[in-house]
């Protein structure tokens, strides 16, 4: 059976602590109630950075710049109706306060303390990644 790809991406923001941002899916959402890394959906024709920018400024009221993007690593996972692409970049360095606009919480967590926090089975691998790196 075919499924169809979808590209989606994400983003650790790293603050000067070291700590992570996490956001909690909200109600009425597939995987709600699960913590995942602030990202979204690739439109047709759209560059992985520039939604990630697009979806950053919708969904926390931050603006981030292109050069403050660093690809990272990456998730490959089938669900049950499509299978999903993740690129995960890094981000440290941000403009405007981080503000929950559509999750229905976040939270700054260190790296090995993510394991605490229920994620979907995509994000899940990339804290190992995150743990080595941080």
């Amino acid at each position: 059976m075919n499924t169809p790809t979808v590209l989606v991406v994400a983003v650790a923001l790293v603050d000067a602590d070291g700590r992570v941002l996490i956001a909690q899916r909200p109600e009425g959402k597939a995987l709600a109630g699960l913590w995942e890394f602030p990202g979204g959906k690739v439109e047709p024709g759209e560059r992985p950075e520039a939604a990630l920018i697009r979806e950053l400024r919708e969904e926390l009221g931050i603006e981030v710049s292109e050069s403050c993007l660093a690809p990272f690593v990456f998730t490959s996972h089938a669900y049950e109706s499509f299978h999903l692409l993740m690129p995960l970049y890094l981000c440290r360095r941000w403009s405007g306060r981080v503000e929950r606009r559509e999750h229905a919480a976040l939270a700054w967590v260190e790296p090995q303390r993510m394991r605490e926090y229920p994620m979907p089975p995509a994000d899940e691998p990339l804290v190992a990644w995150l743990c080595d790196l941080l």
